[in-house]
């Protein structure tokens, strides 16, 4: 069995403003969109790479710590990596994101920033200022794979 993609669906009681902000604004791609009965509506937008993050309770609180200072996360969170995090939060929150954080550098070495979206999403926007080659030679870093 294969996976050859992630999608993420969320429903967004003011599609309007979310298309707008994700597709618009972000800048995701739109690859598709569909418009049914009763107004029914979809726009499927490009992200990039998919990954799946599966933390446990520990590292979701580690994580909030160093991003934000405070437990804030819900029990799922969008992260988009960014070219440049600073320049990519001041157009969200002036397209109506809350700031939460702002970008700060994490000892993982990526600069995150942290944002109430459109869709009642939390996302961290995050920009990676080391190689995944140069993050996994620090200590605690690693695939985590088995052998």
């Amino acid at each position: 069995m294969t996976v050859l993609q992630l999608r993420l669906v969320v429903e967004a009681e003011d599609y309007e403003e979310a298309v707008a902000f994700y597709r618009d604004v972000l800048g995701l791609p739109e690859q598709a969109a569909f418009q049914g009965e009763g107004d029914a509506r979809v726009a499927i937008l490009e992200a990039g790479r998919a990954t799946l993050e599966i933390a446990n309770p520990a590292q979701k609180a580690l994580i909030d710590e160093v991003e934000v200072g405070r437990q804030v996360s819900p029990r799922l969170r969008v992260a988009f990596e960014v070219t440049d995090a600073e320049t990519t939060t001041a157009a969200l929150t002036g397209a109506g994101a809350r700031l939460v954080a702002p970008p700060t550098v994490t000892p993982w070495r990526s600069r995150n920033a942290r944002l109430d979206a459109p869709a009642g999403l939390q996302i961290t926007l995050f920009e990676e200022l080391e190689s995944l080659a140069e993050r996994s030679a620090r200590p605690g870093f690693g695939t985590g794979e088995r052998a």
